[in-house]
């Protein structure tokens, strides 16, 4: 089996192209929704969250208010403190996915969407560089990237100057607290450029693909 990383920085289109690889045939698990998962009422990591970060990060219905903890992170420099909660479990929890892949289909391409491949500290010996077999990087303007974060959170509301110039900010923190994309770039197998159209993106991907698979095939 093929172990791919499928990384890039908040607004890079990763998720995009991580559909697209879905489509082809890849196994894509994505680490947003294991870490979702894994932060509902009832896991080891929601609860160790609200010891450490406080009752005011969960909602009336019991769950985390995410906005609210995603603020205390980021505005308050508590990232680290929030990734070494949930990134060992949500690590774990993608090696068992991807053990159960390659046992039913051993030339299968599995790949993980995951925006820190390479900042997470949490990867236990193995690291970035054994956890994956190939890395793709896909990349943007940081202008671009605060162009489409803005876009998706302030969907279909009119936002005022003040309420865009915070959202603006917001998107800067947050690309601020990642690594650069000409680093993981020189680190990175694959790089996919995304500061064009959609078509644009998916038309790489489709390109990279029968690669990739002749690649999973040869790797029994």
């Amino acid at each position: 089996m093929l172990r791919v990383g499928l990384t890039g920085g908040l607004g890079s289109g990763k998720s995009t192209a991580g559909r697209r690889f879905g489509e082809l045939g890849a196994h894509v698990l994505s680490a947003d929704e294991i870490g979702r998962s894994l932060m509902q009422p009832g896991e080891a990591v929601y609860d160790e969250i609200v010891k450490r970060f406080g009752r005011q990060i969960v909602a009336e219905d019991g769950k985390l208010d995410r906005a609210a903890l995603a603020r205390i992170a980021f505005g308050q420099g508590r990232i680290e403190e929030l990734n070494a909660i949930v990134h060992p479990a949500t690590i774990a929890r993608q090696a068992e996915l991807m053990a159960g892949i390659a046992a039913r289909e051993p030339e299968a391409v599995a790949m993980v969407e995951s925006a820190l491949v390479f900042e997470t500290r949490h990867g236990g010996e193995q690291g970035w560089h054994k956890r994956f077999d190939r890395i793709i990087l896909v990349r943007a303007s940081e202008a671009t990237k605060v162009a489409r974060f803005v876009a998706r959170v302030g969907a279909g509301v009119a936002l005022a100057d003040a309420a865009r110039a915070e959202l603006e900010a917001d998107a800067r923190r947050r690309i601020a607290q990642q690594l650069d994309d000409n680093w993981k770039a020189q680190r990175s197998d694959y790089v996919l450029t995304n500061d064009g159209s959609v078509n644009a993106l998916i038309a790489q991907v489709d390109a990279l693909w029968p690669e990739l698979r002749e690649q999973a095939r040869c790797s029994l």
